[in-house]
């Protein structure tokens, strides 16, 4: 594979973690998916392949220094690689050692991150428009009437900010209910 020519420069044509081989391909940081040299480390076969294989041994101890290096998309990939090692005295040193930009750190870590989703009582995924049955008997806040065990509520939203509510319509009257009330139908 041919290196991007400024990516190549910035490089010196070395591996921008391990320093010690020759760089042959162009690394993307994700989530970035473009392809500007900002979101891009250049990096040896293999370093690749122990990225790809998900090494978690000591073949990153070298990042304690590469860490350091100025550029951001170096600095997010190898306390991403360090992280993953965390449970490792080595990588915890340079966790604890290092002060990253908190943006950058954010970048490293968006690996982990994993979305919010609503589950009802039973852990089933919820998603807008899906029919629940209630689990329980409701009493219907601000009415005169409470809906009993086994209602069953057509088209559900979700609540944008809250992974404990739905809302849904019962008795033509649009209410919130606590997903931990309801069995997705």
């Amino acid at each position: 594979m041919t290196i991007n020519k400024k990516l190549y420069d910035r490089s010196g044509g070395n591996c921008e973690l391990c320093n010690s081989a020759t760089a042959v391909h162009e690394y993307t940081v994700s989530p970035a998916s473009d392809n500007a040299i900002e979101n891009q480390v250049a990096i040896c076969t293999n370093c690749l392949q122990a990225i790809e294989q998900h090494d978690t041994g000591n073949y990153w101890q070298f990042l304690e220094g590469t860490i350091w290096n100025p550029e951001p998309a170096i600095q997010a990939l190898s306390y991403r690689l360090v992280y993953a090692c965390k449970e490792q005295d080595w990588a915890a040193g340079i966790i604890s050692s290092v002060e990253l930009d908190e943006n950058t750190v954010q970048w490293a870590l968006s690996i982990y991150e994993v979305a919010e989703v609503h589950k009802d009582a039973f852990g089933n995924t919820l998603t807008n428009g899906d029919t629940v049955v209630l689990t329980q008997g409701l009493d219907v806040k601000g009415t005169s009437f409470s809906a009993p065990k086994g209602t069953v509520v057509k088209k559900i939203r979700l609540v944008p900010d809250n992974t404990n509510q739905v809302e849904g319509k019962i008795n033509d009257q649009t209410i919130v209910i606590l997903t931990k009330y309801v069995k997705k139908g």
